[in-house]
């Protein structure tokens, strides 16, 4: 697919598969954070939670991949921000995805402005935010 970073465009989304209590596990071990509200549902209910919640890292990571996926080699990933609205619990499907809001010409390279989000499938935005692109001119990646 091949996008233009255009001002107003779409970017491409991503869809991840259902959040598992493994990916959680696992995300545990790579991350060092072993807070058990992310693993034990005792804990996450003692917390006050409903229950057990995905790492916020982690989602910001799907919108991250979602980034990275969409520039390829095209570009770079310069700074992002977000803000956690909402939590993701186990079984909730992360769609990722965005819009250009921003574009310059600096030189060679196109600096990109993009608000960012990631949402559950029953439509809870969990995560919000801005990205900033750097885009080579063709031939000079």
């Amino acid at each position: 697919m091949t996008f233009s970073f255009m001002l107003g465009e779409e970017l491409p989304t991503l869809t991840k598969p259902p959040v598992s209590r493994t990916q959680l596990v696992q995300y545990s071990g790579a991350s060092g954070d072993f807070n058990p509200i992310h693993t034990v549902d005792e804990a996450a209910v003692a917390s006050g939670l409903p229950g057990v919640i995905a790492h916020g890292m982690l989602t910001m990571a799907f919108v991250g991949q979602m980034l990275t996926d969409m520039l390829g080699d095209l570009g770079a990933l310069r700074e992002w921000k977000v803000r956690f609205r909402d939590m993701v619990f186990p079984g909730d499907v992360v769609t990722c995805g965005g819009r250009v809001r921003e574009r310059a010409e600096e030189g060679t390279i196109t600096r990109v402005v993009c608000d960012v989000f990631a949402r559950t499938h029953d439509e809870r935005v969990v995560i919000a935010g801005e990205a900033i692109l750097t885009i080579a001119a063709q031939g000079d990646s």
